[in-house]
């Protein structure tokens, strides 16, 4: 028969071996839970396997090991869900849920035979395992990544759980009658289908969560400068004209100030680049400690830096980054041979209305060679100097 439980099973272990082979080839990536998944895929192929073995070998493999292995594989996708999500692992309690429910196996097996009860028991493990999984990633769907991988895992989820929990009802309630698990009766089909073909579901949706975190690190390597925290150039003239899009019409204006870290080069030539790379990475930190929410932060090239915010007014822009700068003269960063500070220097523009950044940046760039040549360590205004907010 097409829809007999063997073929179930047997469509189950193919979608399982294929799932392995899938997340097998992401096990470069290193991504939290990935052998969790893995090793329950294989779990559940040898469950499967033995379940299709019943009549042909010893009860204690086909039932009791099986349904013990199978239980132990979701327990297996549930702490890789959470150590994917950076969530607390094992808990002792579904361990200990899970003795008990091959004891109650056991028991109903071989002391009093119960097979409507042994499905009961099992089907009321598998439905907590799935709704837990169900809430973790409904709750767990990370910001400002695509939803629908965490949609289609609590969707998932929450059938299987509401299907296992259906199918523990029915078979403790007595509305159903069977011998044996492979009985291919239209309600015993109906349920096997709907709790093992779940499974695979299952493994695409954490096949589809792994690729999800693996296009993340590739945004965030194209978007985030990895020495220093700070996006890149691209990224931020990306955001920064998005901001400035948004913030028409709005009562706060923005400003851009372009920083430079003071004599960067003497730092690498007298401590060496490693030195100088700690120093790029504490500026970086400093920085983005110190700037708020609504801020953009990118490093422009080398040492060159530059923050787009909102504010009021020029002085109260200039202000907020000549903070920063006291911010950053007053920390140190230890490295091989010594504990160094760094100061900068900042040229700051109020942005105008419909503008290219490109022109907002070539003033503030312009502001920041006249703070340079008036001896560093200060933040210089490319408005004129009566309303010049200039600080040292």
């Amino acid at each position: 028969m097409l829809f007999s439980p063997i073929s179930i099973l047997a469509v189950t272990v193919l979608s399982g071996l294929m799932s392995m082979a899938v997340l097998g080839s992401l096990r470069a990536a290193a991504i939290p839970g990935l052998t969790y998944w893995i090793s329950a895929n294989a779990l559940s192929i040898v469950a499967f396997v033995l379940f299709a073995m019943q009549g042909h070998a010893p009860r204690g493999l086909t039932i009791l090991c099986a349904n013990g292995l199978l239980a132990f594989a979701m327990l297996r996708v549930l702490n890789g869900c959470r150590l994917f999500f950076g969530r607390r692992r094992e808990q002792w309690q579904e361990y200990a849920a899970l003795a008990a429910m091959v004891f109650a196996i056991a028991y109903w097996t071989y002391v009093t035979p119960r097979i409507d009860i042994r499905i009961a028991a099992v089907s009321a493990f598998h439905a907590y395992v799935y709704f837990a999984i169900g809430w973790l990633a409904l709750r767990a769907s990370m910001p400002q990544r695509p939803k629908y991988p965490y949609r289609f895992m609590t969707v998932v989820s929450f059938l299987g759980g509401v299907g296992h929990a259906a199918r523990g009802f029915t078979y403790a309630l007595g509305l159903v009658h069977q011998q044996t698990l492979l009985e291919s009766t239209p309600v015993n089909v109906a349920f096997l289908g709907i709790g093992i073909l779940l499974l695979p579901c299952l493994s695409i949706g954490v096949v589809m969560l792994a690729h999800d975190r693996m296009a993340e690190r590739l945004e965030r390597l194209a978007n985030v400068d990895e020495l220093t925290g700070a996006l890149s150039r691209r990224e931020f003239l990306a955001q920064g004209q998005a901001m400035a899009k948004a913030s028409r019409g709005a009562a706060k204006r923005l400003f851009m100030a372009i920083v430079d870290i003071d004599h960067f080069k003497s730092i690498n030539d007298a401590h060496g680049h490693a030195s100088g790379d700690l120093v790029l990475a504490h500026f970086g930190s400093v920085v983005a400690g110190n700037l708020r929410a609504s801020d953009i932060f990118g490093r422009l090239g080398g040492e060159e830096f530059a923050v787009f915010f909102p504010a009021e007014e020029g002085n109260e822009a200039a202000a907020m980054i000549d903070r920063l700068r006291i911010c950053v003269a007053a920390s140190r960063c230890r490295v091989a041979d010594a504990e160094l500070s760094c100061t900068f220097s900042a040229g700051i523009d109020e942005y105008r209305a419909g503008e290219p950044l490109a022109e907002l940046m070539a003033r503030a760039d312009q502001a920041l060679y006249a703070a340079k040549s008036r001896g560093r360590n200060r933040v210089a205004a490319a408005w004129p100097m009566d309303r010049e907010a200039e600080s040292a």
